[in-house]
Order: C-alpha cells, then structure tokens, then sequence
C-alpha cells in the first residue's frame, strides 16, 4: 500500500512509488519547498528534503528571448533557445492544420535542431513524424512518462482488452513499491476482480 506523502515519509520509499505531479506539487507548497520544474525535478527536490530536511530553492533559469516570435515564416530559421509557446502553436496551426500538437518526437526534433532548421523544415518533420505514428511506428516515450509507457505496453500485450481493464491494472501498479512498467502479473488485479 502506498504511503501518505508526508514531512516523515522514508525517502527511499517516496522513490518505490508512483505520485502524480499535482501530489508532488500540493506537498512542496505545504512544507515551503519551490513548485517549479518539472515532475522529476519536484521529485527529487522532495527526496533531497525528506532526506535531510533541507528545502532546496528551484534553480534561476534565465531564458534569451524568443526572437521574431511574432512574425515566424516558413523560411525563419528555428532560433537558438527554441520554445514551444502559444505564438508558435499559432503559427503551426496556421500552417498544419488544427490537427497539429506538440508531441514528443516533434519536440525533441525541434530542441535538437534549433538553430539548424527553417520553420518550413518543421512543418515537413510534423507531417513525416504524423505519417510515421499511422504506420505504426512506436516513438520512445520519455522516462517521466510512467503512465503513458504503462499503456502504451498494456495494449501491446492486451490488444483486445478495454481502456477500463488498463485503468484498473494501472492503478494497481501505481500503489505497488518498485518500477511502474507493465508485467503480465498485473493482471491479476482483473482477475481479483471477477
């Protein structure tokens, strides 16, 4: 059984478990800690104050600019210090279609190219990456994405079960200590259940 994220938590058993980033988020605004970052960074700012009491301030990070941000073209080149804001979602939009989103490939495609690529270039990389998902190719998902991974694998090995038996499995291994990867003794949990 899980336990209860408090100042007295063992911080080796806050790391077997699986919180959502607004636990995360709720516990460092109750004991003082910064809310900024994200998910792993929250984590391990928790962790470092479990362990040793200490509450850590969340690093300054200074962003440059987003140059031209308000008139992108196709033939811009994606400047140094590339984000993905509202503005540029726009300009994608207008571009690609309301179809377009930010996805993982596509961002870590966009970090990695900045500086390198035109706009026009990332618009073409979307629509390879759009055409790539619907011929079923599997992109790696990022390591904080424990939820997203748990289901991605679920349904390759349960192809026809439901999205509820997934839900069900899922929330079993989330209060379970250790990695939070499906395995086939997590189904177990539906069998309980009949």
């Amino acid at each position: 059984m899980r336990p209860e994220l408090t100042p007295s938590t063992d911080p080796e058993a806050f790391r077997d478990y699986y919180w959502l980033k607004q636990e995360l988020s709720d516990f460092c605004r109750r004991n003082k800690l910064s809310t900024s970052g994200s998910k792993p960074q929250l984590a391990e700012r928790i962790y470092h104050f479990l362990k040793t009491g200490e509450r850590l301030k969340a690093p300054k990070i200074r962003r440059k600019p987003f140059p031209g941000e308000g008139e992108l073209s196709l033939e811009m080149t994606v400047p140094e210090g590339y984000r993905s804001t509202e503005k540029v979602r726009m300009f994608f939009c207008k571009q690609i279609g309301p179809d377009f989103r930010f996805n993982v490939p596509f961002q870590a495609f966009m970090k990695e190219n900045a500086g390198k690529i035109t706009f026009g270039e990332a618009v073409d990389e979307w629509q390879n990456i759009r055409e790539r998902i619907k011929d079923g190719e599997k992109f790696p998902i990022l390591e904080s994405c424990e939820y997203n991974r748990y289901f991605r694998d679920f349904f390759c090995a349960n192809p026809g079960l439901s999205r509820k038996d997934a839900v069900r499995c899922w929330k079993y291994k989330r209060e379970q200590p250790g990695h939070h990867y499906f395995e086939e003794s997590d189904m177990k949990v539906l069998k309980d259940e009949e």
